[in-house]
């Protein structure tokens, strides 16, 4: 249905649908700027959220999977964060950046604390990479551990005896044999940093002037607040095709590291 209502003019209200082809997508493509802008605030965003999260998960697992009396504990402390729901979380974070550190500013004078994190382009995308990171690394760090486990000691200790540092059994032992893993949490990250609407609604509600607007919700003002959703359906069939698009990329590319292993 919402690839049939992106070809028609309609509010979402009425019975009158009115069928204009082409004309939302040609609208989106050559003069909708702020789908555009979103577009690029989403990719920019999902990149670094991406990485990051991955790379923060699975240095976690490898200190977790340690001999730690503690891992249990830091286990659950990790994980935490991703029980709070996304609008609450973004509140909290809102109230951090905010107000928490300000006020850190103004004692000890620091100025990373002093910078208007939800009131600039370039320090807002920045503070939903970390809000973003520090809610999903924990996830992510769970998989991670359940892959780490798996190693076989053997291998491992046989790597040791020959002579080969932590560095050399990591790059050429431990990751090729938790592939499988990789490939779940990077699909994982990637569908949620381009769904990524809850922090964006409770964090800045897409300012300032629409810099820090992600896709979902440029496609959510149309739809629902702006009451065009024939033109919120041609930016979400959009939106689907380029998800699509680079979820089969990764899930390939991962995979076939996979069947290398």
């Amino acid at each position: 249905m919402s690839i049939y209502y992106s070809f028609t003019e309609w509010n979402g209200v009425s019975s009158d649908i009115k069928w204009i082809g082409i004309a939302n997508y040609k609208t989106i493509l050559t003069e909708d700027t702020a789908f555009l802008h979103s577009f690029g605030f989403t990719a920019r965003f999902t990149v670094a959220s991406v990485v990051l999260t991955n790379v923060l998960g699975f240095l976690l697992a490898l200190l977790l999977t340690q001999a730690l009396k503690t891992r249990n504990v830091l286990r659950t402390i990790f994980f935490m964060p991703n029980v709070i729901g996304g609008l609450l979380l973004g509140f909290i974070w809102q109230f951090i950046f905010v107000k928490g550190f300000a006020t850190i500013g103004e004692m000890t004078g620091i100025g990373f604390f002093k910078l208007p994190w939800l009131g600039d382009a370039t320090t807002g995308f920045w503070g939903f990479i970390i809000v973003s990171v520090w809610q999903g690394a924990g996830y992510l760090m769970i998989i991670y551990i359940a892959a780490l486990s798996n190693v076989p000691k053997d291998v491992i200790e046989a790597a040791r005896i020959d002579g080969a540092s932590r560095l050399q059994m990591l790059r050429q032992i431990t990751i090729p044999l938790i592939m499988p893993a990789v490939t779940v949490c990077l699909f994982l990250a990637i569908s949620w940093a381009f769904k990524m609407f809850d922090l964006n609604m409770s964090l800045t509600k897409g300012g300032p002037f629409g810099s820090t607007e992600s896709i979902a919700m440029n496609i959510y003002q149309d739809a629902f607040r702006n009451n065009r959703l024939g033109l919120g359906s041609a930016k979400a069939v959009i939106f689907f095709i380029a998800v699509a698009i680079v979820t089969i990329v990764q899930v390939s590319l991962t995979k076939k590291r996979e069947v290398e292993a």
